[in-house]
């Protein structure tokens, strides 16, 4: 249907008059002459899940220190923050101790007697404990088995399958800070100058691996790693569990943006 011209003009000047009412707001503090105005920038998803009504946060294979349990505090965040931001049903379920699982598996291949000519030689034994990126590297192999990725996803009407690995651990650092000291001359007058002092820092790193994996055929659909690290003054008391939710605030908002879309906000000058 085409519209009558006069009214296409008129709707043309109603857009131009709203684009000109968002554009005249308060001036910003970059000066004068210009203006500021709140823009939010849509990023789309970075994986399709338009096959999936329901998703399970299945566990993840952790390491690092003793004083977290990152299998459960992770696979319990993701399930609340999914709950606010993903279209799909959440399953209710415990996190598996995939650890164990692994080695269980690992335990089957080595005596097992069904082996084909290229898997004659004994798997590599897992490592016990967890310490550091090369422990955990070794346990691989257990999101590559897409017998068992299948077999779970069946138990739970073929969803997506979030998991992973995830290494949280103590970390110290000594060298010189940069601080900002604030000081006053012979009339009183205050200044803040940076001084740089040597110190002594600890905290924590954490590195977590999450792996999408489609519960229908057992393979991995995506797979995103993140690095992020926190340090304190030596005499500052954190607790770990608040570092470590620390951490994962800065990584939450790109795992949400693999299933769901997001938006960023920020600001744009206008010339007046």
């Amino acid at each position: 249907m085409i519209g009558h011209p006069g009214t296409n003009r008129s709707r043309s000047r109603l857009a131009l008059a709203a684009l000109l009412a968002v554009s005249v707001v308060v001036p910003g503090a970059c000066g004068g002459g210009t203006y500021e105005i709140p823009i939010q920038t849509p990023i789309k998803p970075k994986l399709d899940i338009s096959g999936f009504q329901r998703v399970l946060v299945a566990g993840f294979v952790a390491g690092g220190g003793s004083d977290v349990d990152a299998n459960i505090e992770t696979a319990r965040l993701l399930r609340s923050q999914l709950r606010l931001k993903a279209r799909l049903k959440i399953i209710d379920a415990d996190a598996l101790p995939l650890a164990a699982v692994a080695r269980e598996q690992n335990k089957t291949d080595e005596t097992g007697v069904q082996k084909t000519a290229a898997a004659a030689d004994a798997p590599t034994a897992l490592p016990a404990q967890i310490k550091d990126e090369k422990d955990l590297a070794a346990y691989d192999r257990l999101f590559a088995n897409t017998a068992y990725w299948k077999q779970l996803g069946e138990e739970y009407q073929d969803p997506l399958i979030v998991t992973g690995t995830i290494l949280f651990t103590p970390h110290s650092q000594a060298g010189f800070v940069q601080r900002e000291q604030e000081v006053y001359d012979s009339f009183g007058r205050r200044q803040v100058v940076p001084i740089r002092t040597y110190m002594e820092r600890k905290g924590y790193i954490l590195r977590p691996k999450f792996i999408f994996i489609d519960g229908r055929t057992g393979a991995t659909l995506y797979s995103e790693t993140f690095r992020e690290e926190v340090l304190y003054d030596a005499g500052q008391n954190t607790p770990a569990l608040s570092s470590y939710f620390e951490l994962m605030d800065r990584v939450m908002p790109s795992f949400l943006n693999t299933l769901s879309s997001q938006k960023i906000r920020g600001t744009r000058v206008l010339l007046k």
